[in-house]
């Protein structure tokens, strides 16, 4: 059977040649296209290299992590402690807790609710006499989410005057909401309620509005942000961005932000960060993390706690002994009505307490929690008021340790304002970092820090600001107290510190107008703590009564002389002094000896 040859189609000696000319050239350039994108790699490669060698072996903490990401290496021994992020070094606890589900669990609407705002959190919770509409999320003081100073620490708020100018921010943020801490009184009162509604102490079946620990589980982790915790510093550093862009140079130069190695401090960081330049920070801000420790073995600004022994001794609890005082006045009542509901439990006035906390930790983890309808409103504000007794007593006037343990940061910011490094062990102060411009800038004009609630309280206690000093009664909520620590230390609280340029002095009687009077340029700082002015004149007087609460900056450098020497670092927290009741002591440090024995 005869088969069909498929013709083939033979090339001539021209058409050959031409089709081999045709891919020598092809090879040609692709080999000249392959070496320019080798070239151009090594070129992009070299100019990395010889960015971080000008800038001090500087290594960005954002490409570190996506190295260590990409190569899958869990060592990265060859750089400095104080730039690693990933893998973390010193993170802290970090179990996490069930995701919240309030699309399920929300009980709302209640009765009569008309209007939910637009946020992740159900804060329309039915409270006993709750009259004037008032909300006690706000009532939790540092465990409350984020919110403005809603009254203002005593002055007004004015604008900038005409050709005035910021021409600096120094930044104190506290990280966002989190997890309780372990060992916290919350955590005590779930493990409690579950030894009984498992049967390992006894059985109890709770009635009225104590039943839904019935079927009741604790879902909380530990120590870590939660998801509004996030939201609160990205939020924050969209604002800031909104408030102080304008100070980033932009000139591809990068600042330097400080933060710890505490897994909430450094992500609360980086979630600023990104809100602030977006999320590729990481080529405008270089994070450098200083160890945070229990042990107190590295220096530590914005954990000053650590290196200052007597803050966590028998020394030192001053404040909690008042918060128990008071407790056992404000919940009394509380706790009889829900010890009525818990038949063999034995509900205490500690229970009450914790419960109330329990409430802000699922309030912000879950966006709800039954335990804050328990409470009336009377006795939210009770609980509001016990914190403000316990941190007066451990972290601010009525603490021993109140000045020593914020001394440190104060000594930086005065470094900062005076352009000079740091040479000598000062209080808490990380001589490594602050005596090296690479992770101690002296001319940024935006400079961001990130630090605990406590340390901010002792910050402001080693600032001097005696506003916040009189002793808080432990029978009673005094009128008009400055001291609430909702209005200080919430969840992402931040101190903004204004460095303001004006072309002459500014007269400091603003009510009727802006005017300037004679005499030179003059420069004044601007201290605003959660969107509120902090007057320094109230606290300083050398600084005058201004109407907006301004000091000139010389003036204010000339009283902050002194802050180190008052705070006497080493006696407050390595000396031998006895325990004194609460309210003995009124200037944040310890009495002397010589008091003692007269």
């Amino acid at each position: 059977m005869p088969t069909k040859l498929r013709s083939l189609a033979v090339p001539t000696t021209s058409s050959h040649f031409a089709e081999s000319t045709l891919k020598q050239k092809a090879l040609f350039v692709g080999q000249i296209t392959l070496f320019g994108v080798v070239v151009l790699q090594f070129i992009m490669m070299y100019r990395s290299f010889a960015l971080a060698a000008a800038c001090g072996g500087m290594v960005d903490a954002g490409l570190l992590r996506r190295q260590s990401a990409a190569s899958g290496s869990s060592s990265t021994s060859s750089l400095p402690d104080y730039y690693q992020t990933k893998p973390e070094l010193f993170p802290g606890p970090t179990p996490t807790g069930s995701a919240a589900f309030l699309a399920q669990t929300n009980p709302a609407p209640f009765e009569s609710t008309t209007y939910i705002p637009n946020s992740p959190l159900e804060t329309q919770v039915p409270i006993v006499g709750n009259v004037d509409n008032g909300n006690i999320f706000q009532l939790h003081a540092q465990l409350s989410h984020y919110f403005p100073n809603p009254v203002g620490f005593g002055v007004d708020e004015y604008s900038l005057p005409d050709n005035a100018s910021i021409v600096q921010l120094n930044m104190l943020s506290r990280h966002g909401a989190r997890y309780p801490t372990t060992g916290s009184g919350a955590t005590q009162l779930a493990t409690k309620i579950q030894n009984y509604t498992t049967g390992i102490l006894g059985d109890v079946t709770f009635t009225g509005n104590l039943s839904f620990l019935n079927d009741w589980t604790y879902k909380l982790g530990a120590e870590i942000l939660v998801p509004v915790g996030k939201q609160e510093l990205f939020d924050s550093g969209t604002l800031h961005q909104y408030m102080y862009g304008h100070l980033y140079p932009n000139n591809g130069s990068k600042i330097i932000a400080r933060s710890t190695t505490q897994d909430r401090m450094t992500n609360s960081a980086e979630y600023f960060l990104a809100g602030f330049f977006g999320l590729g920070w990481t080529d405008n801000a270089t994070l450098v993390l200083a160890i945070e420790n229990g042990t107190g073995i590295f220096n530590n600004t914005l954990a000053g706690y650590d290196n200052c022994l007597a803050s966590n001794t028998f020394r030192n609890t001053g404040g909690t002994n008042a918060t128990n005082q008071w407790a056992s006045i404000y919940l009394a009542d509380a706790t009889t009505r829900l010890n009525a509901s818990a038949p063999g439990f034995n509900w205490t006035v500690t229970d009450s307490y914790n419960a109330q906390s329990l409430c802000a930790y699922e309030e912000v983890a879950l966006g709800y929690s039954s335990f804050c309808g328990l409470f009336t409103y009377e006795e939210w504000e009770g609980y509001e008021y016990s914190v403000d007794i316990n941190f007066a007593g451990n972290n601010a006037f009525q603490s021993p340790t109140g000045r020593a343990v914020g001394v440190g940061y104060v000594e930086e910011i005065i470094a900062r304002l005076q352009h000079h490094v740091i040479t000598e062990p000062t209080a808490q102060i990380n001589v490594t970092l602050d005596n090296n411009t690479a992770t101690f800038p002296l001319d940024q004009t935006l400079n961001f820090d990130f630090s605990h609630d406590t340390n901010i309280m002792a910050i402001i206690t080693a600032f001097g600001f005696t506003q916040f000093a009189p002793v808080l009664p432990t029978d009673h909520i005094p009128v008009n107290r400055s001291l609430i620590v909702s209005h200080m230390e919430p969840f992402g609280a931040r101190l903004d510190m204004e460095v303001i340029n004006t072309p002459a002095p500014l007269n400091g009687s603003r009510a009727d107008g802006d005017s300037y009077t004679e005499g030179p340029p003059t420069t004044y700082i601007h201290f605003v703590l959660n969107q509120r002015t902090l007057p320094l004149g109230v606290s300083f007087p050398a600084c005058g009564l201004r109407d907006d609460g301004w000091c000139e900056l010389t003036t204010f450098l000339e009283v902050q002389a002194g802050s180190l020497a008052e705070a006497q670092y080493d006696y407050s927290c390595n000396g031998d002094y006895p325990a004194v009741p609460y309210g003995t002591l009124t200037n944040g440090v310890p009495l002397t000896n010589e008091t003692f024995e007269a």
